[in-house]
């Protein structure tokens, strides 16, 4: 009988928070898709799967559903969520989705370049500037770099970063698999209540002067009748739109950095590669998954991969494992920037494949190869922090060298 308990016990320890790739292997070893036994702790989980195969195909299909938390409606930070277009199901999903799809366009990309650049190169001055002692790579650029972008891009005055980083972070800590406490939320309530109240005033300053930022355009829709969203919908789906479209790029920069410094041929060369660094920034995202997990409810009694799901309850899918698994990519644990083989499920699949996706890879594909260009002898100097989440995962503190001092132990 495969102890798949036991393995769920590692995975949410604190050791398991930090490493969870070696039991990912371990429940590839035991099954695609495994039966969970009645806890009530996760009363409403049914099973949990790391096949590659069946995680994509629950993600395809519209039918597989999120389902609200109970009591959802109480909790100033679960109706955010649940207003907005991350969490809701169809019609509303489409319906919002519409709205903001419409954003993310070629053109828009197009116009992002110049200001990925401009802002990488600002930062990397700061860097340079700062000498060749220790600098924490996530403060002073991993962070920095998307929550700037897409401040301009989205129309968030880059003085309020800081501020708002603070209340991000609140809500990332409750939306971890162990963070359902009632500190962490009553403080994630606490921060999307000031956050919209942020939005309400960003807003009623847009309608006085507009811009060219995308607040502007969708105040200006909403007024006119043009799109079906209302106003509090439109602060729902800001505030998780923002905190999506960035979080996922600071995780691929600090997580990517480490990755790339153990293969210095391929990160002296991805300046004069194209091809190599779209590679490499998706083996990144494959190896180095900032998302490690979701959920979906089944829309009826339904056998998956051989395992009896009733209806409503979810099965947890473990991306960060199925972009792992064997059966699909050799040697798995091994980074290939040139591996051939299915796209990872880094940002999802179907309804809710992340909007910020194209944007997020285009920052890594410009600030990386400026990065390791600019300083080719950037090392790291101790061990990566990581964020201790298994929802999202990835490195919080980078300390490192832009002039090239060697790893303390």
């Amino acid at each position: 009988m495969p102890d798949i308990e036991g393995l769920l016990t590692r995975l949410y320890s604190a050791p398991g928070r930090q490493d969870p790739y070696p039991v990912y292997a371990d429940l590839h070893a035991q099954a695609a898709i495994a039966a969970l036994a009645p806890r009530p702790e996760r009363q409403r989980v049914a099973a949990v799967a790391v096949g590659y195969d069946l995680v994509a195909a629950v993600l395809r299909d519209p039918e597989w559903g999120k389902q609200p938390p109970p009591g959802w409606t109480d909790q100033e930070i679960l109706r955010t969520l649940q207003s907005s277009m991350m969490f809701i199901n169809p019609p509303d999903h489409g319906r919002m989705r519409h709205v903001f799809a419409g954003t993310f366009t070629p053109r828009r990309l197009g116009a992002l370049a110049p200001v990925i650049n401009r802002v990488t190169d600002e930062l990397l001055d700061r860097m340079a500037d700062a000498g060749p002692g220790e600098v924490d790579f996530v403060t002073e650029f991993a962070y920095p770099l998307p929550a700037r972008v897409m401040a301009e891009f989205i129309g968030i005055p880059a003085t309020e970063l800081t501020w708002y980083r603070e209340r991000v972070d609140r809500i990332d800590a409750f939306l971890d698999v162990a963070g359902k406490t009632p500190e962490r939320l009553a403080a994630a309530n606490a921060a999307g209540a000031e956050l919209r109240a942020f939005y309400r005033e960003l807003l009623v300053h847009r309608r006085r002067m507009p811009g060219e930022d995308l607040i502007s355009g969708l105040v200006e829709a909403v007024d006119a009748g043009g799109v079906e969203l209302t106003e509090e919908e439109l602060i729902s789906n800001l505030i998780v739109l923002f905190n999506a479209s960035f979080v996922t790029t600071v995780y691929l920069l600090s997580n990517g950095l480490p990755v790339l410094l153990a293969e210095p041929e391929v990160a002296a060369a991805l300046a004069d590669d194209p091809e190599l660094t779209a590679g490499a920034v998706d083996e990144i995202l494959r190896l180095q998954t900032p998302v490690h997990l979701l959920a979906r409810a089944a829309p009826r009694d339904t056998v998956l991969g051989g395992v009896s799901i009733p209806q409503g309850q979810n099965v947890l899918l473990l991306i960060a494992a199925a972009n792992r698994d064997p059966a699909h990519f050799p040697d798995p644990d091994r980074f290939d920037p040139r591996r051939s083989g299915p796209p990872s499920l880094a940002f999802g699949l179907g309804l809710h494949y992340c909007l910020g996706a194209a944007v997020s890879r285009l920052e890594g594909r410009l600030a990386l190869p400026r990065l390791l260009s600019r300083f080719p002898r950037l090392r790291i100097l101790e061990q990566p922090v990581y964020s201790g989440s298994l929802f999202l995962r990835g490195i919080d503190r980078l300390s490192v060298s832009p002039g090239g001092r060697s790893i303390r132990e």
